[in-house]
């Protein structure tokens, strides 16, 4: 009888296992696709030798940004694309980003191709010696930081905004506001939960959220001229920054959101009372508190428009039926508001100021209705 054959089994090959990446570029999009491959190209060419990716963290733009990096990761493992659906906001983008990375570095830089990439090897160089925690590009150490890529209104903006975050922070930092940096992401990590995902300038959450004063070395760079795309400062970003601000200073006592609603309500309010100090004349009190009312209500939905995210704003008939169904919610919140002050000026109260009382009522209406009508 024949004895079975064992065959020997082949020994199993070790898999190679390569070491990770050392820096993830965190890049957020919106609309960004004609940047993405020259961003790749810049970015291959200045971190040559490193261990290096990049993440486009999209928010779902509508151009096809995000199947586009898609399509260029499918031969490049160095490409990630994180794309969000219904969220927005470029901080929340960025921290979602840095968290998604395994790096021990992490980088970020706009895809419109203003900040400079050559830099980012000696931001790494400069990181990996182990005495600083963030590494900021910097416009203001030289002239030629803004000689070129901001308006002189967004350059003089920008200068405001740069020197009350140094004022709120306490720290010699020229540049807390820049959106160019590098920092180990232990540091980010630390602070996380206390981030806002709301607001424009992650780098001065960041810093602002430390238990421990962060370390911070700057670099000069020349902000770009924008070769593509279209900038993402607006009324929601300005609004989100004074939150931020607010919400720092305050020890977050004030919230973003009260931000907004001073912002958007009492544009409605200020209406409102022009409304009625025009029309307090030609007409009734009741008549003209009623039209005064109908102004202030119909800003108030126009402002939260404004400071809707871009993506979000209502144009052409879709703002028609936006403002219709504002207008069947906010209407019990008027009557009420011209109900208020029409009593209170029956009882003698000074028609301005029963106005004002009615009008203070009727923007917390209001601001609810832009909130549900969208």
């Amino acid at each position: 009888m024949n004895e079975p054959v064992m065959l020997k089994r082949a020994p199993a090959r070790r898999r190679r296992i390569e070491a990770g990446v050392e820096l993830t570029v965190i890049a957020p999009t919106f609309n960004e696709r004609a940047n993405v491959a020259r961003l790749v190209e810049k970015l291959d060419a200045a971190l040559d030798g490193e261990r290096w990716e990049v993440l486009f963290v999209d928010d779902n733009s509508p151009d096809g940004t995000a199947e586009l990096v898609k399509q260029m990761a499918a031969s490049d493992s160095r490409i990630r694309c994180l794309r969000r659906v219904g969220r927005r906001g470029l901080a929340g983008a960025i921290t979602e980003g840095m968290l998604a990375s395994a790096a021990p570095f992490v980088a970020v830089i706009d895809a419109d191709l203003q900040h400079d990439e050559t830099l980012l090897p000696r931001m790494l160089t400069t990181l990996r010696a182990g005495d600083c925690d963030v590494v900021a590009g910097s416009r203001y150490l030289d002239d030629a930081g803004l000689a070129h890529g901001l308006s002189p209104i967004r350059k003089w903006g920008s200068q405001v905004a740069t020197a009350l975050a140094r004022r709120a922070l306490g720290v010699e930092m020229s540049d807390p506001m820049g959106g160019f940096f590098m920092a180990r992401r232990e540091v980010v990590e630390r602070v996380a939960h206390k981030l806002s995902p709301a607001g424009f300038k992650l780098l001065f959450d960041i810093a602002a959220c430390q238990p421990e004063p962060l370390r911070v070395k700057e670099i000069a760079y020349a902000f770009k001229n924008r070769t593509a795309g279209e900038s993402k400062m607006d009324a929601r970003v300005v609004a989100e920054y004074f939150g931020l601000l607010a919400a720092r200073l305050s020890g977050d006592v004030i919230s973003p959101q009260l931000i907004f609603f001073v912002c958007v309500g009492g544009a409605g309010l200020v209406a409102q009372m022009l409304g009625l100090a025009l029309a307090h004349g030609p007409l009734s009190f009741a008549r003209a508190d009623a039209v005064a009312a109908f102004v202030g209500a119909t800003v108030t939905y126009l402002a939260g428009q404004a400071a809707a995210y871009r993506a979000r704003r209502r144009k052409g008939l879709r703002l028609l039926v936006g403002y219709l169904r504002f207008a069947m919610l906010a209407a019990l919140g008027v009557a009420g508001n011209v109900a208020l002050a029409v009593t209170l000026s029956a009882h003698g109260v000074p028609p301005l100021l029963a106005g004002l009382a009615g009008a203070a009522c009727g923007a917390v209406w209001s601001y609810a209705a832009v909130a549900i009508a969208g």
